[in-house]
């Protein structure tokens, strides 16, 4: 890809309207633009981030067995109203009416679109477990929509949802989602911790935020340090073993402010590992039993003729708003660098020619390395512009490519300069570069 015919509208400075660092970032790299209060359009460059993150969180989702679908975004207010939270959800629900002058909703979320799904569909116990997920568009009536992406009122969300015989079997289903968490948010290189939460208008009694630690967080969180040196790898997914995984984590204090118990704080934690700080929550999951399917009358049939109502959990992980998330952890706002993980980088590879209008063999050159990393799966993007050589690099850095070619006097031969983002250069063969991008890119 050619930047000169890239669609990637950067602009000189911060925009005076962004407050915080993922906020700038985004509308000055031309990730996105702002279309009214608290929504956005996404542009190529957000959108390949974002559908990026959207593929690492549908694998992990595959893995722990989860089925995907696709829910309207466009809710009956009648299934809302049989759940009894229609007039509870308050303003945030953005309510609309048909031609027909039927209620409708802009679904904020899909537990009720959900049961309503399975009840039509399964009436045996033999049928279950059922984990259903979906990647789709939601809204929520923000009273005060701010910091872009990360409290928007239209946002990208991946929310999923259980559906189990009994408690113990719903445990089983809940810690599954517990670990494709972990396993998710390690891919992206972050450092999500679960932590005890309010369960808020969805309902239920257990409930675990994953947070990441940010100043620019809106959730407070109070947190025993030692809980950082915890690892899932190597979890599988027998009953057994996820519930160990679960208890490892949950021995630790680790609350966010809703749960917060300053007597329980002070007991649990010693002085030298007390955390208090401010985090980002990336992703929620919930436990409410038959919170929905009792008031919906969702029931299957038990062995011995009798009745019971599905128990269920919901575990959602806001998919835009980990783009804002990642750029809260990852941007080096001193030496305006984002660092972006390869994984979701929106390219593997600068190839930056030093051109001139009398002599364009540098950009042939860039073109022809860029004909064998395609070969290697390798994704590049050409500066092909006329800026001087610090204009070029400084531009890749804001963008967040995280690997460079140089190609200039000093490429000569087989060796070419190669550098990652931030660091020195490096003289290196086209073939090592390969190895060192495609070695990363499976790790990841």
């Amino acid at each position: 890809m050619l930047l000169s015919k890239s669609f990637i509208p950067i602009l000189k400075n911060n925009p005076s309207e962004a407050k915080i660092k993922s906020h700038q970032l985004m509308l000055r790299v031309g990730m996105i633009k702002q279309s009214s209060a608290g929504i956005y359009s996404w542009l190529p460059l957000g959108f390949k981030v974002m559908k990026k993150i959207e593929s690492i969180v549908r694998q992990e989702q595959d893995k722990i067995g989860a089925q995907e679908i696709l829910m309207p975004t466009i809710q009956s207010s009648e299934i809302w109203k049989e759940s009894g939270r229609y007039d509870d959800y308050g303003e945030e629900m953005l309510r609309i009416k048909d031609r027909q002058n039927r209620e409708m909703l802009y679904g904020p979320t899909n537990e009720e679109q959900v049961t309503e799904i399975f009840r039509s569909s399964y009436k045996s116990y033999k049928s279950l477990p059922q984990l259903l997920y979906h990647i789709q568009w939601k809204f929520r009536d923000e009273i005060r929509p701010r910091f872009g992406i990360m409290r928007g009122r239209e946002f990208y969300m991946k929310d999923a949802y259980s559906f189990d015989v009994t408690d113990e079997d719903a445990f089983f289903s809940y810690n599954k989602f517990f670990l494709s968490y972990l396993r998710t948010f390690k891919r992206l290189s972050l450092t999500a911790i679960p932590m005890a939460a309010d369960t808020g208008p969805i309902g239920g009694n257990l409930s675990h935020e994953f947070i990441i630690l940010a100043d620019t967080g809106e959730s407070k969180i109070f947190t025993d340090k030692r809980i950082f040196d915890l690892t899932s790898d190597g979890t599988d997914l027998e009953k057994s073993s996820l519930e160990q995984m679960r208890k490892k984590y949950e021995q630790f204090y680790s609350v966010t402010d809703e749960k917060f118990n300053k007597e329980e704080f002070e007991k649990m934690v010693t002085e030298e590992n007390r955390l208090i700080t401010k985090g980002i929550e990336v992703g929620h999951i919930f436990y409410f039993g038959d919170k929905y399917s009792k008031a919906m009358d969702t029931a299957v049939d038990l062995p011995g003729g009798k009745k019971d109502f599905v128990k269920m959990g919901s575990y959602g992980i806001g998919v835009s708003r980990l783009v804002g998330a990642i750029i809260e952890a990852k941007y080096d706002e001193k030496n305006e660098i984002m660092k972006w993980p390869l994984s979701i980088a929106p390219y593997d590879i600068a190839l930056i020619p030093m051109i001139n209008k009398n002599d364009t063999s540098a950009l042939e050159k860039a073109n022809n390395i860029n004909s064998v990393l395609i070969k290697h799966n390798i994704d590049a993007i050409i500066d092909d512009t006329d800026e001087n050589y610090s204009s070029k690099i400084k531009k890749m850095n804001l963008i967040g490519v995280p690997y460079q070619i140089i190609i200039g006097k000093k490429s000569e031969g087989d060796l070419l300069e190669f550098k990652e983002a931030g660091l020195e250069t490096q003289n290196l063969t086209l073939d090592k570069i390969i190895e060192i991008i495609t070695k990363q890119k499976a790790s990841n």
